[in-house]
């Protein structure tokens, strides 16, 4: 939001650079976190504690193979994958749909995106609505592709949940509304 308001580039990434700093000191300070990063940079270390969570969901995407099991048919989400139906959802989808069915998620996911942006572009001169828009459309994109990246060891275990998907009322009526706002903004946007 800031990129698209005109902030100058060199706040951007000073308070990157800030957050970097902030970043380091509170992984040294805080033993879970220390341990959730040594977890990522060597998940094959702890496989039956701090990274098992991890060992299972690549175990489950890895075993769907391209077409996946089939819908039900998930063996990993009996007894060995943690929260299969909140933090861990997209392992199942990928070992029972496989990579296709992973494919598709992740394309469906980024047509929202687009739309979304589509939407803030065309609402032209009205910069809050357009603000509005680009900020909840990134960040429920973001925080989807925050879950599936670290249920795939891209990035470190975070425990978002993977947004329309993963079981939780809380998330999903707020991921609901903003969705609400951006199509209620939609139906006012300029046509360019």
């Amino acid at each position: 939001m800031l990129f698209v308001s005109g902030t100058p580039l060199k706040y951007i990434l000073g308070f990157l650079s800030v957050s970097i700093i902030y970043f380091i000191i509170l992984v040294s300070f805080q033993p879970y976190l220390k341990e959730r990063v040594n977890t990522f940079l060597n998940p094959s270390q702890n496989s039956q504690s701090s990274s098992y969570q991890l060992q299972q969901s690549l175990i489950a995407v890895g075993s769907g193979g391209l077409w996946g099991r089939g819908l039900g048919q998930s063996i990993q989400k009996f007894n060995y994958l943690p929260e299969p139906q909140g933090d861990s959802i997209f392992a199942v989808i990928g070992e029972e749909l496989g990579f296709i069915g992973c494919l598709v998620l992740i394309c469906l996911y980024l047509t929202f995106a687009l739309r979304g942006y589509r939407i803030a572009i065309r609402n032209g001169p009205d910069s809050f609505a357009k603000l509005l828009v680009i900020g909840l459309v990134s960040m429920i994109t973001a925080q989807s592709f925050m879950n599936i990246a670290s249920i795939t060891g891209v990035f470190p275990l975070t425990g978002v949940p993977l947004v329309f998907i993963s079981h939780g009322g809380t998330a999903l009526l707020l991921s609901l509304g903003m969705v609400g706002l951006v199509l209620n903004i939609s139906r006012y946007q300029n046509k360019y």
